[in-house]
């Protein structure tokens, strides 16, 4: 891996914090992003698909950001940058139709090793069904080393990592904002203890406040994370369920949680259910459903 190019790429993303689909063209003419200093707002225009006034102001605070230390800052406020060429950086994103060019991670960094990782999430609504739920469903997978993935929002995220800690496990938040703008507050302690002792990621730099587009992008980094995803509660229409797309599009295991059929959080699971997920009500099932596909390919 080239410091040099890492260090441009990082300087670049902090202030243009685009996918890696974004970059494809400008890299794919400039690998090592060597030339970038030199090229003429004009050309940004054209290799970014960007407007002629995005891309001089692109270019003036991309020449700004190389001559600040963020290797550094980095370093002292704990963060891990990791670029797409870095050996840290999971493979299976890479399988995303638009991978994160940079993810940003504080705490374990040898969870991202993990082979495996599965997606508990829900809404953010989740009543003290989850709760029950994933009493069930988190001791048999933390057991068996599974390390538990989802995104530290209120309800079933918060709900599925707490278990997880609770249980002696290990888990993985994926945020939609930088570090120096954890969302949302009411899980300020919870998202303190798992950057100590478990790992957050996110692919926006420290200074990226919380925006509503972010959390679809998050969801494909939940879903390429995991080997499968586990839904509790959920509404049809819900970011939930845009996770089980991108889960979807790449091949992920579908597990749902039947739920009380006069809830509207039961419609998005038992709507999965009918569309071919497998319902589980405790988390031997979603163990014996790995076991017989390992046996299956033996």
């Amino acid at each position: 891996m080239n410091k040099e190019f890492t260090e441009r790429l990082l300087a670049l993303h902090y202030v243009y914090p685009k996918s890696l689909q974004k970059l494809l063209p400008l890299l794919a003419e400039d690998h090592d992003l060597s030339k970038l200093e030199k090229k003429s707002p004009n050309e940004l225009m054209w290799l970014l698909n960007v407007k002629i006034e995005q891309a001089v102001k692109l270019k003036a605070s991309y020449l700004q950001s190389l001559t600040f230390p963020l290797s550094e800052t980095y370093e002292k406020y704990k963060i891990l940058p990791i670029s797409y060429q870095h050996p840290l950086y999971p493979e299976s994103l890479l399988e995303l139709i638009d991978p994160p060019a940079v993810l940003y991670a504080k705490g374990d960094h040898t969870l991202l090793a993990e082979p495996k990782k599965i997606a508990i999430i829900g809404s953010r609504k989740a009543s003290s069904y989850t709760q029950k739920a994933l009493q069930k469903i988190v001791p048999p997978l933390v057991e068996n080393g599974f390390v538990i993935v989802s995104g530290l929002a209120r309800g079933a995220d918060a709900m599925a990592h707490q278990k997880t800690i609770e249980m002696g496990g290990r888990t993985i938040a994926v945020t939609g904002s930088g570090f120096l703008h954890p969302y949302p507050k009411e899980n300020a302690v919870l998202n303190n203890i798992i950057e100590e002792k478990h790992l957050v990621l996110t692919e926006y730099p420290p200074y990226m406040e919380p925006r509503k587009w972010n959390f679809p992008m998050r969801n494909r980094i939940i879903s390429g994370l995991s080997k499968g995803i586990i839904v509790t509660e959920a509404q049809v229409k819900s970011g939930t369920l845009s996770t089980i797309e991108h889960a979807l599009d790449h091949g992920k295991d579908i597990f749902a949680i039947p739920g009380d059929i006069g809830s509207p959080l039961s419609e998005g699971p038992h709507k999965l259910i009918s569309e071919g997920a497998k319902p589980v009500w405790n988390g031997w099932q979603v163990l014996e459903e790995y076991q017989q596909m390992t046996a299956e390919k033996e």
